[in-house]
């Protein structure tokens, strides 16, 4: 994808999370996103000075995608199931990012975009469990840990191909019958 006058910002984005969807984050280098945007070796650092900066940027950006679908799922008055759908819906149709983001020591932990996104997607999954929890002595940390545990691993298991999905099957419907599982029973 040769860069053509414009954002060469979110050109190196792009090019970053398509070389990042064939050999993974740790693989990443800003010579070979140069190369692949079609610009000098050096044009990438006017944007990001080193990889870790690269791949900040592309973590912030997947944490505040993430918080958008969770906080869509939950306008939409679904169940608290819904929100876990959501995670696995975005981490499935955006692996790269979901790569980045679940990437430990790749990115830089204190950057206060990153930090910020975060916060959000945290606050959305929040906000989702103290609905779900209204009225019940159970500790809402410990279910948005262990619902976030549940969805996390299985959006992991779909995209590193454990979970084959039948040509019929969509994410979502398997991610619906798994969440669904954090319903009480009847």
């Amino acid at each position: 994808m040769p860069y053509h006058h414009g954002d060469l910002r979110r050109a190196l984005l792009d090019t970053a999370l398509e070389a990042i969807g064939e050999q993974g984050p740790a693989a990443l280098s800003l010579r070979d996103v140069a190369r692949r945007a079609g610009v000098s070796h050096a044009a990438p650092t006017h944007h990001f000075p080193d990889k870790t900066a690269l791949l900040t940027a592309l973590a912030a950006e997947g944490w505040s995608l993430l918080a958008d679908a969770l906080r869509e799922a939950a306008a939409n008055e679904g169940e608290f199931a819904e929100l876990g759908v959501a995670y696995v819906v975005f981490a499935t149709s955006h692996p790269a990012h979901f790569a980045v983001m679940r990437a430990p020591g790749l990115a830089r932990a204190d950057d206060p975009e990153l930090e910020a996104a975060m916060s959000r997607a945290r606050a959305e999954m929040r906000s989702g469990v103290q609905r779900f929890e209204a009225g019940s002595t159970r500790d809402a940390d410990t279910t948005a840990l262990a619902a976030w545990s549940l969805v996390h691993g299985l959006a992991a298991l779909i995209l590193e191909g454990a979970v084959p999905l039948k040509a019929d099957a969509d994410v979502a419907e398997v991610a619906r019958a798994v969440t669904a599982r954090l319903r009480p029973p009847p």
